[in-house]
C-alpha cells in the first residue's frame, strides 16, 4: 500500500535544474512542502522518495489526513483493542 502510493507520487514528481551545490530539485506539487534535491537526478529521486515516506509518517502519527495521488490511497488503520 504505501510502496504503490510513493510510486504514484514520484510519477506526478516534477524536477528541474537549479543553481545549487545540488543542482536537480524535485517537488510533487499535490504534498506540500514534499521537495528534495541532489547531485544527479538519480540522488534527488531517492531523497524524495525518502521524504515522501518521512511526510507519510508523520501525517499517520498526527493523525492528518493523506490525499489520494493516482487512484492510490493511504488510510488510517484503527486501533483495535485486544483482550477482554
Amino acid at each position: 500500500m504505501i510502496v504503490e502510493y510513493i510510486e504514484a507520487t514520484l510519477r506526478e514528481a516534477r524536477y528541474e535544474i537549479i543553481k545549487d551545490e545540488e543542482p536537480y530539485y524535485g517537488e510533487v506539487p499535490s504534498l506540500e512542502g514534499v521537495w528534495a534535491t541532489g547531485k544527479t537526478l538519480e540522488e534527488c529521486r531517492q531523497n524524495l522518495t525518502e521524504v515522501i515516506d518521512g511526510w507519510i509518517l508523520i501525517r499517520l502519527k498526527k493523525g492528518l489526513p493523506i490525499p489520494p495521488v493516482g487512484g492510490c490511497r493511504i488510510e488510517e488503520i484503527k486501533k483495535v483493542k485486544l483482550g477482554g
